[in-house]
């Protein structure tokens, strides 16, 4: 088993990992293809799908024209929906917590909807940042939004891992030089997870506390670096 002794501080993805949006999304992208007058293959976003959505845009080839546009109709259908908790999230959050590690969100969602959901699902006390689409420059899996989030909360890499459930946040997590943890989602890129080499692998977010629940992290750990 990975040793997990030295990390204080996890930081998580939002979509897949933590609020169960695949099917959500999905249902908006044909909403967004079909107002556009764009065919959707669904068959192309299976094998395509990102969290850089510019990347699924370009493989469905969508017009470079219609980006901006598709941003703001996605955004529309998808707020239109009511999305829900992966399975059991919400408890091994508050168990990380309690067990003393310190917890933020980065994410390529944007700031608005992230902030809403954490609202609405009763989590805000639960998170030191939350980094969206709107604060870096860079998209996953480039690591800047993991550099950025650490640097706000005054810790250094070895002492951090990122949970995510696509291949990207293993890449950008690897990149940061921080422990990854992998953990299977609903969207279509999990099943690529494996393949991206996590340190850790999980079936649930709920084994997440079979490997971080020994005890509190060592007050040294804490946000030193």
């Amino acid at each position: 088993m990975t040793r997990t002794e030295s990390i204080s501080t996890i930081l998580f993805d939002w979509d897949g990992t933590i609020v169960d949006s695949a099917q959500l999304g999905l249902n908006a992208y044909y909403k967004v293809f079909a107002e556009l007058g764009c065919e959707f293959s669904e068959e192309i976003y299976q094998a395509s799908y990102s969290p850089n959505w510019y990347t699924t845009y370009e493989a469905l080839r969508l017009p470079k024209e219609h980006w901006q546009k598709a941003d703001d109709l996605w955004r529309l259908y998808y707020d239109a929906q009511t999305p829900q908790l992966i399975e059991g999230a919400a408890d091994t959050l508050a168990k990380m917590h309690a067990n003393g590690y310190r917890l933020g969100v980065v994410s390529s969602g944007n700031d608005d909807r992230v902030n809403r959901e954490i609202e609405q699902f009763g989590l805000r006390s639960l998170f030191e940042v939350v980094m969206c689409h709107e604060h870096i420059t860079q998209r996953k899996p480039h690591p800047e939004g993991l550099h950025l989030a650490l640097e706000r909360m005054a810790v250094s890499p070895n002492e951090a891992a990122y949970v995510g459930d696509a291949p990207e946040d293993i890449q950008m997590g690897k990149e940061a030089r921080v422990l990854t943890v992998g953990v299977r989602g609903n969207y279509p890129c999990s099943a690529r997870l494996r393949a991206a080499e996590p340190d850790i692998y999980l079936q649930s977010i709920t084994e997440l506390t079979d490997h971080f629940s020994v005890g509190s992290p060592s007050p040294a750990g804490r946000g030193s670096g």
